[in-house]
């Protein structure tokens, strides 16, 4: 007996963008289409929606789901379970069909690229619906790119969802349309677009608050020489690499103050009106994961979920995370895309992976809103890629082939080679040490804003950013960081004074000069404020005013400006 068509009435309510979206589709009735929307917007609603609208009118017989996890087969199933859709989570290559129960099956693209006439045949054999969730994955691997193509180049419709940048490599995704642009180059085209600025302003999404912490790291090399550098400060990138892993060894200082601090940061959530809140340690490598595990149980007293992609039952545990009011899980790649725990509010950016693509699924993790107010904190070493990465949350990104590319982020490649070299022998484990770590709130990031000075981990000055409300509108984020950065800043002058007597007895001493990191930190604070005026001038955002500034001026974000550029910057937004 076929399974029965889902009744479109007992769909829940589409928010805007999915309802002009399905306008649109409904409309234009093109075999492909493209939507991207950012994570926790509400893109498997919004597929299901158009699935069910098919399925009504008799466009398709089936729908086939390719997701980019085993986890995030389940997942979809159960949504589309909840909306009459029925999806075979548990379909194996070798089934070749689902049973008549289901309207059709869930894939991930591994499957999809080892065995695409399986697919390809289920596809001829009936209409078919084909969504292709987070679709950048077709372009993991030639093989995938390819099985997808060869098995879903006859179906009825595809619909395609990204909720991040797209690749920055050169290989093409299958069924994405290409435009040409002036500069001569194809850059991807998508017909529709729901960016994170347009879902915080509508409160689909929750304010992200970026915490960066510095440090003094000190390591020994593969050569024996003994170094020290502070994290965040301007290096190449061998020494940021190494500084680093340094930073994120779990036998040094840094690693436990972080987590201390995360966790501050958790409880003022519990105790603000998120009873449930939970916090995710993103580590790069399963023994990192363990280890990590371990520090956050001696931080809280309380055991952490570890989640490692190969582990029997890892799925399982997720879903129980997601279900209970434990605090913190471990988890290395995981849970770095797609996956729904609407109550992870903490996150602990831990792992050397810093590409756009991925930062942007890690960040998504946090960002799903449950209720109005409710703020997402990201804690993160003060690493020059990655506070430009944090500055840029708004920005959206093509799909553009044929640029000559520079490298974006170490993509793991300068630490992990490191790490696989070490652990080849004993002797070799023996090159690399690190020594030590200190950590040191360096600053906040929030609407492409930098708020705050440096505050030692455990101080009071670090306190006021940890409790921070966790009940917060955007524009009450903002203010509330202005006023803090003000205050700081007001009582650094008031220490710096001396007393009326002794100032009138001697004369002033010459201010003594400052390094170019300090001039830097003095230099972006001037430019924060005068954009925070602009900002209550004008009601636009930080982001948008910084935007401009790099749009007139050039150089990257704030945070990793040179001095020059930040000079050049303050004085352009005192001429607007």
């Amino acid at each position: 007996m076929a399974a029965r068509l889902p009744a479109i009435e007992t769909f829940p309510a589409l928010r805007a963008w999915q309802r002009k979206a399905l306008v649109e589709y409904l409309r234009r009735r093109d075999p492909d289409f493209t939507a991207v929307a950012t994570p926790g917007a509400g893109k498997t609603t919004f597929a299901l929606r158009i699935a069910a609208e098919l399925l009504a009118d008799g466009t398709v017989e089936a729908v086939t789901v390719v997701a980019p996890t085993e986890h995030l087969k389940t997942q979809w199933a159960e949504a589309a379970a909840r909306v009459g859709i029925q999806l075979d989570a548990a379909f194996r290559n070798a089934d070749l069909h689902s049973s008549a129960d289901f309207h059709g099956a869930v894939v991930t693209y591994a499957q999809v690229g080892m065995a695409p006439h399986v697919h390809k045949r289920r596809t001829l054999t009936r209409r078919t619906l084909v969504v292709l969730d987070e679709i950048h994955h077709a372009g993991d691997s030639r093989t995938w790119g390819d099985g997808v193509k060869a098995a879903f180049e006859g179906a009825e419709r595809r619909l395609m969802l990204t909720g991040t940048p797209f690749r920055s490599d050169d290989n093409p995704i299958p069924f994405v349309e290409y435009e040409r642009g002036g500069d001569g180059l194809l850059r991807s085209r998508a017909d529709s677009v729901y960016g994170y600025a347009e879902a915080l302003r509508d409160s689909v999404v929750r304010p992200v608050l970026f915490l960066a912490y510095s440090g003094e790291t000190r390591w020994r090399t593969n050569a024996g020489e003994e170094l020290a550098a502070r994290l965040g400060e301007p290096m190449t990138q061998d020494l940021v690499a190494q500084a680093w892993r340094t930073a994120l060894d779990p036998a040094g200082d840094w690693m436990p103050q972080v987590l201390r601090a995360a966790d501050a940061r958790l409880t003022v959530l519990r105790n603000a009106g998120m009873p449930d809140a939970g916090g995710l340690i993103i580590a790069s490598d399963q023994q990192t994961a363990r280890s990590y595990a371990k520090l956050i149980e001696q931080v809280t007293g309380e055991r952490a979920t570890v989640v490692l992609s190969d582990d029997v039952g890892a799925s399982a545990r997720i879903a129980t995370f997601a279900a209970s009011a434990q605090r913190w899980m471990v988890a290395v790649r995981m849970v770095s895309e797609g996956v729904d725990i609407p109550r992870l509010a903490v996150g602990v950016y831990a792992t050397s992976a810093s590409t756009p693509l991925y930062f942007a699924q890690a960040i998504g993790r946090f960002v799903r809103a449950r209720r109005p107010g409710e703020t997402a904190s990201v804690f993160l070493p003060s690493v020059p890629h990655l506070l430009g990465l944090a500055s840029e949350m708004e920005a959206e990104r093509d799909h553009v082939l044929g640029k000559p590319k520079d490298r974006e982020g170490f993509d793991d490649d300068l630490l992990e080679r490191a790490q696989r070299d070490d652990q080849a022998s004993g002797e070799l484990e023996k090159r690399f040490a690190a020594l030590s770590a200190t950590a040191e709130l360096d600053q906040v990031i929030f609407d492409g804003a930098s708020f705050g000075t440096a505050a030692q981990a455990g101080t009071p000055e670090e306190e006021e950013y940890l409790g921070l409300p966790g009940l917060l509108t955007a524009d009450q984020v903002s203010l509330l960081l202005t006023k803090r950065q003000q205050a700081q800043l007001a009582a650094q002058r008031r220490r710096a004074v001396s007393p009326a007597e002794t100032a009138a007895e001697a004369p002033a001493a010459p201010p003594a000069p400052m390094s170019a990191a300090q001039r830097r930190v003095a230099l972006r604070r001037q430019l924060n404020a005068l954009v925070a005026a602009r900002h209550h001038r004008t009601g636009q955002p930080h982001g948008k005013i910084h935007a401009e500034l790099r749009r007139l001026c050039g150089g990257p974000p704030s945070a990793q400006a040179t001095i020059e550029q930040l000079e050049e910057r303050i004085a352009t937004v005192q001429t607007l």
